[in-house]
């Protein structure tokens, strides 16, 4: 039951994933409108299922007369990209000093630890708004800044792992055989890691894509020429209570992106993982 469980979840995840991607790549063959046209004699029109509303725009339009529909499907562009660039830039960064602490230890684990408990002192959000406020807003600014932030959430846990997994016979084994340091990092260590690292590593993609919509909502996100999600939101609060529509959609979308993800990560996790496998069994 539990395993049939788990399976649902990478599916159900995989399904919300799989969803945001396809939005993202294809929006331009899937958007009903092209999400920047005005129509100032069409504005905040309910939804087609509403009273008023017009099959033509099945989510309605907002305060500029713009189809709902067709900005969410290009908001998951946005979403999208943020979410596998931040996520894999933070993985790589985070991931390769968590090697070098678990594995080496020393001086070496201590320099990291501490640069991670300074970095980590700073709220992440506050941290990434300063940052964005230096930078300033694109696309790539907001990708880099939380790649920037989030790299300790792979360096504290993956250590943490490491550190277990050194102190393992296979490990010992494998340096009493002639196995280089990198030989036995690569071969041995990473492998075991591996299930936790595609957990975190989903994970952070949903926490990427709330960050992203943060931003965003306060005006610190992607450059005005795009579609995101939390600019979305922004627009949406000012006509909450004529067209709720507006502001409920893009939320509902980060919530089923984000929790596409962490149903994915974690029933990866709980399926890659060996010892939960044969506790289980």
């Amino acid at each position: 039951m539990r395993r049939w469980w788990h399976s649902a979840r990478v599916l159900v995840g995989l399904g919300l994933a799989i969803a945001v991607l396809i939005c993202g790549v294809l929006a331009p063959l899937i958007a009903p409108h092209d999400p920047n046209a005005q129509d100032l004699l069409a504005t905040l029109q309910p939804a087609a299922w509403q009273a008023g509303g017009d099959s033509t725009h099945l989510l309605g339009t907002d305060s500029l007369g713009r189809d709902v529909l067709a900005r969410l499907i290009y908001g998951a562009r946005v979403a999208i990209t943020v979410a596998l660039a931040a996520s894999f830039g933070a993985m790589v960064i985070g991931s390769a000093l968590a090697y070098l602490a678990g594995y080496f230890g020393g001086r070496v684990d201590w320099l990291i630890g501490r640069a991670v408990d300074v970095w980590m002192s700073f709220p992440p959000v506050v941290l990434s708004l300063i940052l964005m406020t230096g930078l300033g807003v694109g696309e790539r600014n907001v990708i880099f800044a939380i790649i920037l932030v989030d790299w300790t959430r792979f360096c504290r846990v993956l250590r943490s792992e490491v550190l277990v997994v050194r102190r393992r016979d296979y490990v010992a084994a494998a340096r009493l055989v002639g196995f280089s340091h990198w030989q036995t990092l690569t071969r041995e260590i990473v492998p075991a890691t591996i299930p936790l690292l595609v957990t975190l590593l989903t994970l952070e993609m949903g926490i990427a894509i709330v960050v992203e919509a943060i931003l965003s909502f306060v005006g610190l996100g992607v450059s005005p020429d795009q579609i995101a999600w939390g600019q979305m939101i922004a627009d949406g609060r000012e006509a909450i209570y004529q067209a709720p529509w507006t502001l409920l959609a893009p939320v509902l979308a980060i919530f089923l992106a984000v929790a596409g993800f962490n149903m994915l990560g974690d029933g990866l996790r709980r399926s890659l993982d060996v010892r939960m496998v044969e506790g289980r069994e």
